[in-house]
């Protein structure tokens, strides 16, 4: 019976994981199709001001910060990814639903980054030093505040790393008692 669960959470991980790098995925090529790569003032608000739609394209990472260090963001990429199966599937991360779920977000979400990072789905038209670039098109602004675009990937990686962040505060509670 012990290992129901763990062969359990693994079908999870792997069917959560596809499910959110594939509405990544299919997500920016959906919109990038639609709105074209990125132009000056190419917003279209779903709420008027403060939700909507505009494509760009990050050579860096978080904030646009390390720009043209697409190939060290891939193999980081690389290297996160083999260290989640590592951690999952032989340091027992699958026993834990909890950690399972955080870590399909993680991994869907580097894997949506990934896919960007190597090239692959882009325009015919997408600009010259851009073809590594991820596809960043969901925009918030706050009054004069406009938050840096970013994409389903990017937010199931903050939610991911969110229920990691629970999931160590929790276990060290638990384990001080």
């Amino acid at each position: 019976m012990a290992l129901v669960r763990p062969r359990t959470n693994a079908v999870l991980y792997a069917l959560l994981g596809t499910v959110c790098a594939a509405s990544d995925l299919i997500s920016k090529h959906l919109v990038f199709r639609w709105r074209g790569n990125p132009i000056q003032h190419n917003e279209w608000w779903i709420v008027e001001g403060f939700f909507g739609v505009e494509t760009s394209l990050n050579n860096g990472a978080l904030f646009g910060m390390g720009q043209g260090l697409q190939y060290v963001f891939a193999a980081m990429s690389l290297v996160a990814l083999s260290g989640i199966c590592w951690w999952l599937f032989r340091v027992n991360g699958l026993d834990d639903r909890w950690l399972t779920v955080a870590l399909a977000l993680v991994s869907g979400g580097i894997i949506g980054n990934l896919v960007d990072r190597l090239g692959l789905d882009k325009l015919a038209d997408t600009p010259p030093g851009y073809q590594h670039a991820v596809r960043d098109w969901i925009l918030f602004r706050f009054g004069d505040f406009t938050w840096p675009n970013f994409n389903l990937a990017d937010s199931y990686l903050v939610c991911g790393a969110i229920m990691l962040m629970g999931h160590a505060l929790w276990l060290d509670r638990h384990e001080d008692k």
